[in-house]
């Protein structure tokens, strides 16, 4: 056999092999695509920042994807930026040296709820905006525990530590025995600088240690990312399966809505410092609040907080017993079901709450039994001691 003829068998040979083996490999990868689950990608979103830092989009982009935490509706390009992250939880104190806080203006859901001694402090869930900094950061709680789970798979929660003492109100077992810890729990303790930085001058005064712990939502997602958690956890898992949205409804029309509604509450009685109003504003159908007689600003944009839901529920509040000082660790019946309030478009409507189980969602039904539904925008849950008082002028 000459060379010539050598050399045709030996390429054809060898073009056969690689078109056998190319084969294998298309074929191979279009059966494991069908078989195997899927895998998402976390979405790189170009975006600006204003001069605090705050990651920013165009007011004049069309407002028409919805947050799935309060139903206020953005641009496209902001939603394919919170896609990119999952639901931040952050625990902000409300002590009278604490204010003005910073960030619960950005806040899509907030829950307030007494802490010890009579004085508050807020579960700010982040999600659909950027808050820049937030604070003063202050320490877990069991009960706040219970409204953060409502939130999908991991939900993140950041804290500076927290009640610890053995007994139903240790916050730092519950979270450990959850599985959070050093995963969706961003515990300051177990973080570095820069994560969270204390400020002495933010206020512009003195103030105590406690009251100067801070950090910034960006960097609270990030330290989440670096533990592998974005809108997926590290199996390929997206936060929202079995998240539970609520309802929402467009506002009512201006010329049905009241002239003016204030609502007071009163947490605990001779607690000045805490009491709470919310004064209805008729023309942005939302309520501004003044905590003890002053209007209630944040120190990020200097504007007065406001929320376009109130929700009070009303829970039965207990001593936990668990020999720490003063008693002053609490708990909330935050299982089951009791007495709800809820203040929209100037109105007030009574109802039930229920909520199954630490991980089930909140739910609030009217007199009917029927799910009320919420105005899109900011929802504040207030968690009420059952017996309290409600004063409506």
């Amino acid at each position: 056999m000459d060379k010539r003829k050598i050399k045709i068998i030996v390429t054809g040979t060898l073009i056969y092999l690689i078109s056998t083996i190319i084969s294998y490999f298309i074929f191979s990868g279009q059966v494991l695509s069908q078989t195997q689950s899927p895998t998402f990608s976390t979405p790189v979103v170009e975006t600006k920042k204003d001069q605090s830092g705050r990651v920013v989009f165009e007011d004049k982009t069309p407002k028409t994807e919805s947050c799935p935490l309060n139903g206020a509706l953005y641009s496209k390009k902001q939603k394919d930026w919170w896609e990119s992250h999952r639901p931040l939880g952050v625990m902000i104190e409300n002590h009278q040296e604490s204010r003005p806080q910073s960030g619960l203006s950005y806040a899509d859901v907030v829950y307030e709820a007494v802490a010890e001694g009579g004085i508050t402090r807020f579960l700010t869930v982040f999600y659909c905006q950027d808050a820049g900094i937030i604070g003063p950061v202050r320490s877990a709680r069991t009960y706040f525990l219970d409204f953060i789970s409502e939130y999908g798979n991991n939900p993140l929660y950041a804290h500076v530590g927290g009640a610890n003492t053995p007994g139903p109100a240790d916050a730092l077992s519950q979270i450990e025995k959850y599985g959070w810890q050093n995963h969706n729990d961003l515990n300051q303790f177990s973080i570095d600088f820069p994560t969270f930085w204390r400020d002495y001058e933010r206020m512009g005064r003195t103030v105590a240690t406690e009251h100067t712990m801070y950090s910034a939502t960006e960097k609270l997602w990030a330290k989440a990312k670096e533990r592998g958690l974005t809108q997926i956890d590290e199996d390929q898992v997206k936060w929202d399966e079995e998240f539970v949205p609520y309802k929402f409804k467009e506002d009512t029309s201006l010329d049905k809505r009241p002239e003016n509604q204030i609502i007071n509450f009163e947490f605990w009685s001779k607690h000045k410092d805490y009491i709470v109003d919310w004064n209805y504003d008729k023309a942005t159908n939302s309520y501004l609040r003044e905590n003890g007689g002053e209007k209630h600003l944040d120190k990020n944009n200097n504007q007065q907080l406001s929320a376009k839901n109130i929700i009070f529920v009303f829970m039965r509040e207990s001593n936990a017993n668990d020999g720490y000082e003063k008693n002053l660790h609490l708990l909330y019946g935050t299982k089951g079901t009791g007495k709800a309030v809820v203040f929209q478009d100037g109105k007030e409507i009574e109802g039930t709450w229920s909520k199954k189980s630490r991980t089930d969602h909140l739910y609030i039904y009217d007199k009917a039994g029927n799910e009320i539904k919420l105005n899109r925008g900011k929802i504040w849950f207030k968690i009420a001691p059952t017996g309290n008082d409600i004063v409506v002028k």
